[in-house]
């Protein structure tokens, strides 16, 4: 993907930029034991699918086994997440969970056979009566759900590591939310952040051929804002325009504003108002949604001045 430099818009301001092993015997035991004390106990106390607590809400006891005691019996020897069904053991008894069994040929904690795999109904029934914390939870999520529910939550937490908002898939950086300005400032330098709620955002050269993308910060409210104009090539001959905003920052805040994209010349205007996206979310899927203003170099066209696609942009608070 081509990244172009870019020119200042209307009264000199710059333009974007395109641009081991664990466990054992003991540990076997132990996992039997809880199994069976659980699958006698019949436990009635903890949520199932559809609802979810914080961690400290709610405890669970089998034989003398608190419900984190219990849980940590489900880690992965691995990667140290958890065990959750279908839950498949190998023929001595040791669990590996089912993302990293796809990559392992043997067993991790007795280097025995993983094949021909082996149903652990008894640890199934178990997972179904414990809350799991949520993988972020180091990074601050208090939350534990049922193990149906866990996958679906992470995918959406908001303690999940950002990645680099920057279209494309050439940065490969993540980090805390805290991070992202400053990752952004070291790593791209060469994006312009103007100041002030009402700015033009300058797309040059918008006739290169392929796919192209222009990004420009924009600074107000006391926050940052990424303003995203990408090209892609829907199909030989036919180009499309996406133009978004994003948010540094959660989902929560981003509710908090609105922003205004309007194109303006030639007695024409075009305008798209909407709530900005957590860059959680990432420009792909705003474009995924139509989540953005979209339109085809036919009307691009009809607002450029040389090539050059001068983009109004307004954030408020809501």
């Amino acid at each position: 993907m081509s990244r172009p430099s870019s020119e200042g818009a209307g009264g000199g301001k710059p333009g974007a930029v395109k641009h081991g092993g664990s466990g054992g015997p003991a540990a076997s035991a132990a996992i039997s034991v809880a199994a069976a004390a659980a699958a006698s106990t019949g436990v009635s106390s903890l949520p199932g699918p559809g609802t979810s607590a914080a961690a400290p809400s709610f405890s669970l006891t089998v034989g003398g086994l608190q419900s984190p005691e219990l849980t940590a019996l489900f880690e992965c020897p691995v990667c140290f997440d958890y065990v959750l069904p279908p839950i498949l053991q190998c023929q001595a008894g040791h669990l590996v969970c089912n993302a990293c069994r796809q990559k392992l040929s043997c067993c991790p904690t007795c280097r025995g056979p993983l094949s021909p795999s082996i149903r652990n109904l008894a640890m199934e029934k178990v997972a179904s009566t414990l809350p799991f914390p949520c993988k972020f939870s180091s990074a601050g999520c208090l939350l534990s759900l049922h193990h149906s529910e866990k996958p679906e939550h992470e995918e959406v937490c908001e303690f999940r590591p950002y990645t680099c908002p920057c279209p494309g898939a050439t940065c490969k950086w993540h980090g805390a939310l805290e991070a992202v300005m400053p990752h952004l400032m070291h790593a791209h330098k060469s994006i312009t952040t103007l100041q002030g709620e009402d700015i033009v955002f300058l797309a040059t050269d918008i006739n290169l051929p392929g796919a192209v993308d222009w990004v420009m910060m924009q600074s107000c409210f006391s926050h940052h804002f990424m303003l995203v104009l990408e090209k892609q090539e829907k199909y030989e001959g036919h180009q499309q325009f996406f133009a978004v905003v994003l948010l540094i920052g959660t989902r929560k805040q981003a509710e908090n504003f609105a922003y205004r994209l309007e194109l303006n010349g030639n007695r024409r205007r075009l305008t798209w108002e909407a709530t900005p996206r957590s860059i959680h979310d990432g420009v792909s899927a705003a474009i995924m949604n139509s989540d953005c203003l979209v339109f085809d170099t036919s009307i691009a066209h009809l607002f450029a001045d040389n090539g050059n696609l001068g983009i109004n942009v307004t954030i408020s608070m809501c």
